[in-house]
């Protein structure tokens, strides 16, 4: 029989070189609109021919399913705590992209035990040899298991507004992650800005803020305005850019999707896997 350390060495060495990109979706605070923008990337980007997960990893807290009016039958909690597969887990949506609910039987504050982690680990190897990109919705804390995630992912995408103490907690979660030893990079996205100047002057103060006190370049993605097709959006429980495709925010979006590509082109190359980094976290 093998003993684990070989096991450990086998699933190191088996892992697909042609993985997903990882980004993870984070914010300070809650209530900048976190959620809202990671689904309508996701919508974006498939229907730029991207083959896109969207992962809940909001424990306790998550509403992706909510905001899309989706129903989904099995959840990240259903996965952890039962016998499913994590292709029973991923639910489809009409707007073309895929989606894992979180799910409201785990308790945010849960210890993963190492049945739990050898399971999510083997979930997410599978899900990155089968999409082109995996968006991780995160809480707007950092609990034991979302700052690992947030550690081995390979971009990072902070979302703030122009309120004082949206940009401080934005920098706090960033001061965060870098002396944790997070290696991704940063991509910042001012939201519900009431003018394109208010939210580069955002933008800017933060990316000198990093780059003066943690030392690390932030790219800034672009401003996203206020714009009352959200709430419209929300109300009626699907994607503002499915719904309204040519509203300011949609077209805004889609111009910040297309500078993100540009800054990751196809001579990207993988040079640490996302899961290996995340087992080294975990284990």
């Amino acid at each position: 029989m093998k003993d684990q350390a070989e096991n450990l060495r086998l699933k190191m060495t088996n892992i697909s070189k042609g993985n997903a990109k990882t980004i993870a979706v984070v914010s300070g605070k809650g209530g900048v609109g976190k959620s809202n923008i990671s689904i309508n990337i996701a919508l974006i980007l498939n229907k730029k021919n991207k083959r896109v997960l969207l992962f809940d990893f909001d424990i306790g807290m998550g509403n992706v399913n909510i905001i899309l009016g989706k129903q989904a039958r099995l959840s990240l909690s259903d996965f952890l705590l039962e016998e499913t597969t994590i292709k029973d887990i991923v639910n489809d949506t009409h707007e073309g992209f895929s989606y894992i609910a979180a799910g409201n039987g785990l308790n945010e504050t849960i210890q993963f035990n190492e049945r739990m982690l050898d399971r999510l680990l083997d979930g997410l190897r599978e899900l990155q040899q089968q999409y082109d990109y995996i968006i991780f919705d995160m809480g707007a804390g950092a609990n034991s298991a979302s700052l690992k995630v947030l550690l081995a992912v390979d971009d990072i995408m902070i979302i703030s507004t122009p309120e004082p103490t949206a940009i401080t907690d934005a920098y706090s979660m960033m001061k965060f992650i870098c002396l944790e030893g997070a290696l991704g990079n940063f991509f910042l996205i001012c939201n519900r800005a009431d003018t394109e100047k208010q939210g580069r002057e955002t933008l800017a103060r933060l990316k000198q803020t990093v780059l003066k006190f943690l030392h690390k370049d932030a790219v800034m993605l672009g401003v996203l305005p206020e714009d009352k097709h959200v709430r419209k959006a929300v109300i009626n429980q699907t994607a503002f850019s499915h719904a309204y495709p040519n509203s300011n925010i949609s077209v805004k979006l889609k111009t910040i999707v297309q500078s993100y590509l540009n800054e990751n082109n196809s001579d990207y190359k993988e040079t640490d896997s996302f899961i290996n980094r995340l087992r080294r976290l975990f284990f």
